[in-house]
């Protein structure tokens, strides 16, 4: 009796593991044929290219220019921007690549859930949750002192609207902030086109005062001498490690595209338009970045900037009073969009977990009249505005940047799956594919004939069906060599897949292995240089085999159709 407890407690353990490593076979995009209403079509590239922009330029840049400028790169700021900007274009590679590949919503959980394993796929989900939830909480608190300016200090704010401090708990309240998350998520739930037509006069207004920005500090710059580069330290006051390091901290100031992927079933060509979306949108915030930190640190030396309003102080000690209004308008506006960017994808990700039983159906809801998740988003609307009513969020920052960086690893680990062992939906073989191609010319007339009487009598298609097989059955024991063929490639396509998989196993325990050996600061120094030798040497090990190993170039269906020839399909029990 023990024995057989002990078998069916191991028993329910494997089947518990596997539960978690189970890769999703069926999109969940499919759920469209039980019913369900769908999400509207609407976006094109500009509507992309506006949430994209949006969402990523947020007031970082208004406060970052001083910070990093003054404790890390210095006049190299420009420099450190620029790298940053391409680490995160390999990321917005693998997000386009996988938009492209698997379109629909859910983004990084999605992928995720395809690629890697539903546990995985859980904790990235809830990781983007509490990414977009708290953010946008912080991203509300901070748009209050802002737009305190305009009435003269906070202080001057309506009472309704202006923070209170409960002398009890000590806790200070920001109703400012609750009624404008309020806000974006009633404009959330009229519909998707017009909360992209409000992203992108809101970007528009944005990116225009950084341009006023470059603009008028580049006249102020040629007509003074660029007094900022004039320094006995150099370009480089910090050294090499320094521009590295700040390029480190600049980095997060380019999250934000990956909100465009959860639109992926609102787009009307998600193929051709997301990958143009998410490029050019971080193409424009790279330039516009790496243009305002050159104006800004050419104009003042480094160590003279504020670090709390680095710009609106740089145009103020040129006398230039009446620019801070200019500038303070568009940290109000680079913070409103930041947030709609927040709301509007958060909604998307929860219904796509819903979808795939890992949250309640309620969350998968979508309304008929504005096409839009309204459930999902008056949810997370609510709950953010509470949060940004009661809560400080800003201690929580560093949770959001670990959910970031653990997104974006599990998209670049996804695109490695999807590209070398991709899930269940093994593609046919290319000697079946042409068997398929040949039998299909055979019986093209039959098989259109046949599908169209399974259509007015479906109790027929099975006998069809095993006619067919029964000729195909005949025709390889007359072609043995054709069989003995098919068998063989198979066994080379699971050996080559066998070897992909370690490949990409080792690949991700040495990155790990070699960024935690890096980072530890108790390490001795012979150890540490041990460690990152040995994992840099299985690392280029490892990109050698991948480069030599073939890559997976069968069509899949994770989120659109690979289409077969005509009638293949049904020929061969597919779906």
């Amino acid at each position: 009796m023990q024995s057989s407890g002990n078998v069916g407690g191991g028993r329910k353990c494997f089947w518990g593991f596997r539960s978690l490593i189970q890769r999703k076979q069926v999109d969940s995009v499919h759920v469209r044929s039980e019913g369900h209403h769908q999400l509207a079509r609407k976006l094109s590239v500009t509507d992309l290219i506006a949430i994209g922009v949006g969402a990523t330029i947020g007031a970082g840049v208004y406060v970052l220019v001083g910070t990093v400028a003054r404790e890390h790169a210095g006049p190299a700021l420009t420099i450190s921007f620029l790298i940053a900007g391409i680490a995160a274009a390999l990321s917005a590679f693998c997000y386009a690549e996988l938009a492209c590949r698997c379109p629909s919503a859910g983004s990084a959980y999605h992928y995720s859930y395809i690629c890697v394993g539903e546990g995985v796929a859980w904790l990235v989900g809830w990781a983007l949750i509490l990414e977009y939830t708290i953010g946008g909480a912080a991203v509300a608190r901070g748009i209050t002192p802002n737009l305190a300016l305009f009435f003269g200090g906070v202080d001057k704010l309506p009472a309704i609207l202006a923070p209170h401090t409960i002398p009890v708990f000590g806790i200070v309240v920001d109703p400012c902030a609750a009624v404008l998350v309020l806000i974006v998520t009633f404009l959330l739930c009229t519909g998707i086109k017009e909360s992209s037509l409000v992203q992108m006069i809101v970007t528009s207004v944005n990116v225009s005062v950084m341009l006023f920005i470059v603009i008028a500090g580049g006249y102020l710059g040629f007509k003074t001498g660029w007094v900022g580069y004039e320094l006995p330290s150099g370009y480089f006051p910090f050294g090499i490690n320094g521009m590295f390091a700040g390029s480190a901290v600049v980095f997060f100031s380019y999250i934000g595209f990956d909100s465009v992927t959860s639109t992926v079933e609102e787009v009307k060509n998600p193929q051709r338009d997301l990958p143009l979306g998410i490029g050019i949108a971080l193409f424009i915030c790279c330039i516009l970045y790496m243009f305002v930190s050159f104006v800004i640190t050419g104009l003042v030396p480094y160590y003279a900037l504020d670090p709390d309003t680095p710009i609106s102080s740089v145009f103020a000690s040129y006398g230039l009073h009446w620019a801070v209004f200019i500038i303070t308008t568009g940290a109000i506006t680079a913070l409103f969009a930041s947030l709609l960017g927040s709301l509007l994808a958060q909604p998307r990700i929860l219904m796509a977990m819903a979808r795939d039983g890992l949250l309640p159906s309620f969350f998968s809801d979508i309304n008929k009249n504005t096409q839009v998740p309204v459930k999902s988003t008056v949810t997370t609307g609510i709950f953010a505005a509470v949060l940004a009513f009661f809560m400080d969020v800003s201690q929580l920052a560093g949770m959001v940047s670990v959910g970031t960086l653990f997104a974006f690893t599990t998209a670049a680990v996804s695109v490695l799956i999807l590209r070398y062992v991709p899930p269940d939906e093994v593609p046919l073989s290319s000697s079946l594919q042409e068997s398929i191609k040949s039998v299909s010319l055979r019986f093209g007339p039959n098989i259109q004939e046949s599908d169209s009487k399974n259509l007015q009598n479906p109790s027929g298609s099975s006998e069809n069906n095993s006619r067919y097989l029964h000729e195909i059955g005949e025709a390889s024991i007359g072609y043995p060599l054709i069989q003995k063929s098919i068998s063989q490639e198979n066994q080379n396509e699971q050996t080559r897949r066998k070897i992909s998989a370690w490949t990409i196993t080792f690949l991700c325990m040495g990155v790990f292995i070699f960024a935690f050996a890096a980072s530890a600061q108790g390490l001795s120094s012979i150890l540490r240089f041990t460690v990152c030798g040995v994992c840099g040497a299985l690392l280029l090990c490892c990109l050698i085999v991948l480069t030599c190993t073939d890559q997976d170039d069968g069509r899949h269906s994770f989120g659109h159709t690979g289409e077969l020839p005509h009638g293949s399909a049904s020929l061969y029990g597919l779906p």
